[in-house]
C-alpha cells in the first residue's frame, strides 16, 4: 500500500526544483550576455589613428603652393644680337664682380660699329661742305648788298645834282622825277637785298643745326653700340652664384634675350600661388607660416600681383629668417596665409575624420570602448582643429577616416 511522503521529503523536493530554474535562467542570461557581447561590433586598435585634445593656438589659414627664391637675384640679359661662343662659368659655381661667365661673337657688332663711323665721317665732310657752300651764297649775297649801295648813294648824288639844276634854270622837272624814281627802284632792291641776307642766315643757320642734330644722333647711336660691344663678355656686377646660364654655344641670341642669372643666395623669399577665389583675403603684411623640409618659418606678404593667370593669384612672401639653413633656391614649400588666430583654446591634431563642417560626430576612446559623440568644430588649419564643444582637454579620439561606423553609438576596441 502506497505510504504518504514526509514533509521534508517534499520541501527537498521543491528546493531542487526551485534550484533547477534558477540555474536554468543564470545559464539564460549568461548565454543572452554571451550572445550579446559576440554580437557588439569591434575594431582593432592597431588600425586607428588618435590623438588627444589639448589647449593651445589655432590658427586659421589659407593653403598656397610655394616655392623658394633668392632675396635678390639678377638676370643679364645679351646687350648685342650675336652668338654664343663661350662659357667660362659653370651653374652653381661662385662669381666676382666683373668676372666674365659668357663670351659673344663681336663680328657682326663691330661691323656695324665701323659702318656707324664712316657715316659719321661722311657727316662731317657733308658739314665742311655745307659750311662752305652756304658761306659762298651768303657772300655773293653781302657782295650784291654793297654794289646796290654804292648804287643808291650814286642815285642820291644824281637827285641831287638835278634838283640843283632845276633851282638854278637850268633842268626840268621831269629830270628830277626820273632821278627820284630811280633812287627809289635802287633803294627798294638794297631793302630786298638786306632781307635775302638775313633769310639766307636764318635758313644757313638751320641747315648746320639739322646737320648737327644729324650728327649728335649718330655720335650717340656709335656710343651705344661700343659700349654693348665692350659689354659682349657677360660679366656680373654684384658677387653670388650663378644659378643659370645658357650654355648652347652657336646658338643666336638677340638683344635683350636673357643670357645667365647671378643670385645672392644669402637670403631667400617666397614666392607662392593661390586660386583667385581667396584673392579678396590676401592683404599686405599678413602673417604667413612657410613649410619648408618640415621646418616651420615665419613670414609676411610683402607683394601682391595685381593679375591673375589662368585661375591663381600669385604673391611674395618675406621671411624673418631668410637665411635659415632649411633654405634651398627652388625649394618647394607650403605656404599658409594666416586670417585669424585663437589663443588658448581645445585643439585637436587634424586628420581624416574633419570633414570641414562646424559639427559632426567622433569617436572617443573610453574603458576600451569608442563611443559616438557630437562635437562643434570651430577654425582649423593644416595642423589643428579649434573645438568649441562636445570635447574637453585630455580626451583621446579617433582621428582615422571613421565614416563606415558613423550609425554606430559604441564600438568595442580590441587589441
Amino acid at each position: 500500500m502506497d505510504r504518504a511522503i514526509s514533509a521534508d521529503i517534499q520541501m527537498r523536493r521543491r528546493r531542487r526544483r526551485w534550484l533547477l530554474a534558477l540555474l536554468t535562467l543564470a545559464l539564460a542570461g549568461a548565454g543572452l550576455l554571451a550572445f550579446r557581447t559576440a554580437l557588439q561590433p569591434r575594431i582593432s586598435r592597431a588600425g586607428l589613428l588618435t590623438a588627444t585634445v589639448e589647449t593651445g593656438d589655432v590658427e586659421a589659414s589659407l593653403t598656397a603652393a610655394g616655392l623658394v627664391i633668392p632675396g635678390r637675384e639678377a638676370v643679364i640679359t645679351s646687350p648685342i644680337q650675336s652668338t654664343i661662343r663661350q662659357v667660362l662659368v659653370q651653374v652653381g659655381e661662385k662669381v666676382e664682380p666683373g668676372q666674365t661667365i659668357l663670351a659673344l661673337d663681336k663680328e657682326l657688332t663691330n661691323s656695324a660699329l665701323a659702318k656707324l663711323q664712316d657715316g659719321q665721317q661722311q657727316n662731317r665732310n657733308r658739314s665742311s661742305q655745307l659750311r662752305l657752300s652756304l658761306e659762298k651764297a651768303l657772300n655773293d649775297l653781302q657782295s650784291q648788298e654793297k654794289v646796290q649801295q654804292v648804287k643808291v648813294r650814286s642815285l642820291q648824288s644824281a637827285l641831287r645834282d638835278e634838283q640843283y639844276l632845276l633851282k638854278i634854270g637850268g633842268g626840268t622837272a621831269e629830270s628830277v622825277r626820273q632821278a627820284e624814281l630811280s633812287l627809289k627802284v635802287a633803294q627798294l632792291e638794297w631793302q630786298r637785298l638786306r632781307e635775302q641776307i638775313s633769310n639766307q642766315r636764318a635758313a644757313n643757320a638751320a641747315d648746320v643745326r639739322e646737320l648737327g642734330f644729324t650728327m649728335q644722333i649718330q655720335e650717340r647711336s656709335i656710343g651705344e653700340l661700343a659700349r654693348q660691344l665692350s659689354q659682349a663678355n657677360i660679366s656680373s656686377r654684384q658677387p653670388g652664384v650663378l644659378t643659370w646660364v645658357n650654355e648652347d654655344l652657336g646658338s643666336t641670341v638677340q638683344q635683350g634675350d636673357a643670357l645667365a642669372r647671378v643670385a645672392d643666395l644669402s637670403s631667400f623669399r617666397v614666392r607662392a600661388t593661390i586660386s583667385d577665389t581667396y584673392a579678396d583675403a590676401l592683404h599686405l603684411g599678413d602673417a604667413v607660416v612657410v613649410r619648408a623640409n618640415g621646418t616651420d618659418l615665419r613670414g609676411t606678404i610683402s607683394t601682391i600681383s595685381p593679375a591673375v593667370d589662368k585661375g591663381v593669384v600669385t604673391f611674395y612672401a618675406r621671411l624673418a629668417e631668410s637665411h635659415h639653413p632649411a633654405l634651398r633656391a627652388n625649394l618647394r614649400a607650403d605656404v599658409f596665409v594666416v586670417t585669424k588666430a585663437h589663443h588658448g583654446v581645445p585643439r585637436v591634431k587634424n586628420g581624416p575624420f574633419y570633414q570641414g563642417g562646424k559639427e559632426q560626430p567622433v569617436f572617443v576612446l573610453r574603458q576600451g570602448k569608442a563611443e559616438r559623440r557630437t562635437v562643434r568644430f570651430g577654425d582649423s588649419n593644416f595642423d589643428w582643429v579649434q573645438i568649441t564643444s562636445g570635447l574637453r582637454p585630455g580626451d583621446e579620439i579617433v582621428v582615422s577616416d571613421m565614416k563606415d561606423h558613423l550609425d554606430t553609438p559604441r564600438l568595442t576596441v580590441v587589441e
